[in-house]
């Protein structure tokens, strides 16, 4: 191959791969279906038992059969790297989506909500909420 083929080839496949790594970036066109965004940190009474851990778990996950509650996500602490900024200390975590912060507010008396709260909380001994909108 001739130098100077050689050098539009590799500028060919370069701008080739480019294009390609760029168009299977995701773009954010349009807003997101459930804008309203209800985070919970639950902190254990008994961090090092896996039957309260996994109770806990059973019963964020009886919170998916609110009709208002869009989408339901439950997590356990990662075992990711160890940072000042990585806070490792709770248990079990609910992520939960919202059409609007009317049904967010409405989902903390339903009665599935309270029934959760009701049998679950004596597992707890700490719990923080993040709510936010998307933007």
């Amino acid at each position: 191959m001739k130098p100077t083929n050689r050098r539009k080839f590799i500028a060919t496949s370069a701008a080739l791969a480019a294009g390609t790594a760029a168009s299977a970036l995701p773009l954010k066109t349009e807003p997101n279906k459930y804008p309203v965004i209800h985070h919970v940190f639950f902190w254990l009474k008994n961090p090092n038992s896996k039957a309260d851990r996994d109770k806990l778990v059973a019963g964020v996950k009886t919170l998916a059969k609110i009709k208002l509650v869009r989408e339901l996500r439950v997590g356990v602490v990662a075992a990711t790297e160890k940072r000042d900024v990585v806070d490792n200390s709770w248990a079990v975590s609910e992520l939960m989506f919202f059409d609007n912060v009317h049904d967010q507010a409405a989902y903390q008396n339903d009665p599935i909500h309270l029934k959760f709260v009701e049998t679950c909380s004596p597992l707890w001994e700490k719990v923080v909420v993040y709510d936010a909108i998307d933007v």
